[in-house]
């Protein structure tokens, strides 16, 4: 892309923006490198990585780019052999720290929510743990070598701390005599030139021995080594020399280690650089609102609401551009400082913002094509640099577009044509337009010059814009109108400010008919588009409030679910404390039959038997279902009889009625009985009638329900003939309450009467099936008997 046009499009700008966003300064160079591609495939893979970061910031914040700094110039010294400072070590350990806090915030940010090229880039990076533990043993937060670096380094310190110590105590006690401290300056010990020294007046120079290391600046005081300590600091400065060595010695060592990782901390530099210049796209795209654009190379571009990066949000107006689909060609007219040139750059700067992989700021949906050039003759007329431009210049810069554009190249030309005769430079204007539309680039071109609007009408895939103009403020909107060509409304602003009408008349008896037909033309366009632009404020006010109404429906839906949810929940835990308190009762029950059991023994009385069972009904819980309990496609509601054969909603049991009374009914659960709610139970089947099973000549009984009858008979006691008598009335009784099931009472004995009554039945009209009794209904002592 040729550097002046990205300097004509301000692209340095929004480099800078970027660049700002890194966090290191690797992150910074790659920002300041970008450049636009013409490959469709990279722009996607550079637009992928920045919508990865795009999301990761969103959903964890800045990545910890903390600690990591360029330090090249370091690893290329470690190769040649030089010896690093522990400055430059420090910065090593905590350049590999934070690339491994990188690489985990990476990867955990893919494990939660895949960001796959983000990942791949981050699985690169390596983790030199040893390295960074070897420096950070030796070196300090403040970059000193520690003591522990070395046992050597640590003996040798221990030695200079205590030779200090002796020193400063010998010359401290020098000071601290009477005698002495008059031939002081003042009574402190100092050093000078690293030995220790005290400062001596001059005049008393003779009374000490030893070496003069310096004096002050009137010559009034002398810094003099005593002959008493000389040696010691010799020590000293022996000690000094040899903790040097061994610094440099250690240094040396870690320096010679950077070297063996410098290869792979070369290539982590590169990635880190990448990945921080991602993120900083990515941090560049929130604060400028920006969205991902929709890449293709077929030379279409649709630009939704775009606006101009460098512009303040809240003073830029939002452009909406379509080239490349019905017509490759837009030539916009309207009156100079409307916005046609902003619009130009608009449009080239955010080609160029896609192409480097960069979101651009417009709404959802936009697309923007890979081109392989950008081309743009554009020129501020309001600014110093346009008014001292010539004819000249900008014909020699379209002479250059001209010579190097392709089919698939953008061109952008503003003023196309000024600054010569109107009517050489319309024509000229015109000739250059064919020849580049015949060759197939896209093209946005601005001009004030009429003839254009025609030849835009006349030609297939050339369309007429314009910049919006407000008449009545007399001011321009800066909205880029696509398919309505501009007038130059120079009459009606002469009106508003007041000019004689007289004057306006004759200045319209000058313009030509053909210009005035246009002119017309284009004031009926303008007429029809505002209606239109009228009417679809409406339908866009009421799809709002329609999506308003939708919205609150759905939030009264979700309260209404969360409601029942709760009044669910809260169904669920009483009903788990009923069927506890009923567990309980049942459990307790259970314990009075063991204990009769075991008080009398084998020969627990049969009524006791049934007594225990009719409180083990007594204790079983009401259980209450709402409607909303029954299946979504139950029928309407059914009559129930006595006798009918129910399915119980509530327990998922079924039962025969066995009496109905107000909404409640008595329904016969296998040996229990339950007074449930009518409507939480559906009719299963009918109770057989007594006609298909009675003679003919009991077609005329009624069949009515005693009150009083039971579910059960006890015939202990009772002799066989009496028994048999007494089962076929209980039996006929049954019957015609519509009972299902009863129980029929006659104790084990001798088993005389069990026989007999089994044989009974066996041959008895109204009895189904019939059998001993199960463990709690009595066992061998009771048979039950179900009814047709």
């Amino acid at each position: 892309m040729d550097k002046k046009i990205l300097q004509t499009l301000e692209f340095s700008k929004i480099v800078n923006k970027l660049s700002q966003h890194a966090a290191t300064s690797l992150g910074k160079a790659v920002a300041e490198a970008v450049h636009p591609s013409s490959d469709l495939e990279t722009v996607k893979l550079t637009l992928q990585a920045t919508d990865e970061a795009y999301k990761a910031d969103r959903l964890k914040g800045n990545a910890p780019f903390g600690g990591i700094v360029n330090i090249r110039p370091a690893l290329l010294r470690s190769i040649i052999g030089g010896t690093l400072n522990p400055a430059e070590l420090l910065e090593i350990a905590e350049t590999i720290r934070g690339s491994r806090r990188v690489k985990r915030h990476v990867l955990q940010l893919h494990d939660d929510d895949p960001v796959p090229m983000l990942a791949d880039m981050a699985q690169q990076l390596t983790e030199h743990k040893v390295l960074e533990d070897a420096i950070l043993a030796c070196i300090d937060e403040q970059a000193e070598v520690m003591d522990s670096a070395s046992a050597q380094l640590a003996s040798i310190r221990r030695e200079l701390r205590g030779g200090e110590s002796r020193v400063r105590e010998k010359l401290e006690q020098m000071v601290r005599s009477s005698s002495v401290q008059k031939m002081l300056q003042d009574a402190i010990v100092t050093i000078r030139n690293d030995r220790y020294v005290i400062p001596v007046k001059q005049e008393y120079r003779s009374h000490f021995g030893g070496i003069v290391h310096d004096q002050s600046g009137s010559g009034a005081t002398l810094f003099i080594e005593p002959e008493a300590i000389v040696a010691m600091n010799n020590k000293l400065r022996e000690l000094r020399l040899a903790e040097t060595r061994e610094i440099e010695k250690i240094l040396q060592m870690l320096t010679a280690q950077t070297s063996e990782y410098a290869d792979d901390l070369q290539l982590d530099l590169e990635v880190l650089g990448v990945l921080d210049f991602a993120f900083a796209k990515g941090r560049l795209a929130h604060q400028m609102g920006a969205t991902q654009p929709r890449m293709n190379d077929r030379g279409y571009l649709k630009l939704r609401r775009g606006r101009h990066p460098l512009i303040a949000r809240e003073k830029v107006v939002p452009t909406d551009v379509e080239l490349g689909n019905s017509y490759s060609t837009i030539i916009v007219t309207g009156p100079n400082t409307g916005g046609k040139t902003v619009s130009l750059k608009t449009v080239g700067l955010l080609s160029l913002m896609a192409m480097s992989g960069m979101f651009i700021p417009a709404e959802d949906d936009s697309q923007m094509c890979v081109f392989d050039a950008i081309y743009a003759d554009i020129g501020d007329e309001q600014s110093i640099e346009q008014n001292l431009s010539t004819f000249s210049s900008h014909l020699t810069n379209i002479i250059r577009i001209l010579g190097n554009m392709t089919p698939k190249s953008l061109v952008l030309l503003d003023e196309l044509g000024a600054g010569t005769d109107p009517a050489e430079g319309s024509a000229l204007a015109i000739a250059i337009l064919e020849h580049m539309h015949k060759l197939g680039c896209r093209i946005i071109a601005t001009t004030h010059y009429s003839e254009l609007k025609a030849y835009a009408y006349n030609r297939k895939g050339i369309i007429n814009a314009s910049m919006e103009f407000d008449v009545q403020t007399l001011s321009p909107t800066y909205r880029l109108l696509i398919g309505v060509p501009g007038r130059s409304n120079a009459f009606a602003i002469a009106e508003r400010l007041g000019l004689q009408r007289s004057i306006i008349d004759v200045a319209r008896g000058e313009v030509s008919e053909e210009d005035m037909r246009v002119e017309n033309m284009i004031a009926s366009l303008e007429e029809n588009r505002l209606t239109a632009e009228a009417e679809r404020k409406t339908a866009e006010t009421l799809r709002r409030e329609v999506e308003e109404l939708r919205a609150h429906h759905e939030a009264e839906r979700d309260k209404f679910d969360q409601q029942r949810d709760k009044l669910m929940i809260k169904a669920q835990e009483e009903a788990r404390d009923t069927i506890a308190k009923a567990r309980k009762d049942a459990e307790q029950i259970i314990t009075d039959l063991r204990r009769l059991a075991m008080e009398e023994g084998a020969s627990v009385k049969e009524h006791k038997l049934i007594e225990a069972r009719r409180k083990l009904d007594e204790a079983t819980p009401e259980v209450k279902k709402s409607k909303t309990g029954k299946p979504k496609n139950a029928t309407k509601p059914q009559r129930i009889e006595p006798g009918d054969e129910v399915m119980v909603y509530s327990l998922g049991q079924r039962g025969h009625v066995i009496e109905i009374s107000g909404n409640d009914a008595q329904v016969q659960l296998g040996i229990l009985k339950m007074k449930v709610s009518v409507g939480d139970l559906e009719l299963v089947k009918r109770a057989e009638t007594a006609k298909t099973q009675q003679p003919k000549l009991a077609a005329s009984l009624k069949r009515t329900r005693d009150e009083n009858v039971r579910m059960e008979l006890d015939l202990r006691g009772a002799n066989l003939e009496e028994a048999i008598v007494e089962v076929d009335r209980f039996l006929d009784e049954s019957f015609l309450a519509g009972l299902g099931q009863v129980y029929i009472i006659h104790g084990k004995g001798t088993g005389v009467l069990r026989t007999g009554i089994s044989e009974f039945l066996r041959r008895h009209k109204h009895v189904k099936t019939y059998r001993l009794g199960n463990y709690g209904e009595g066992g061998a002592g009771v048979t039950v008997a179900e009814m047709h």
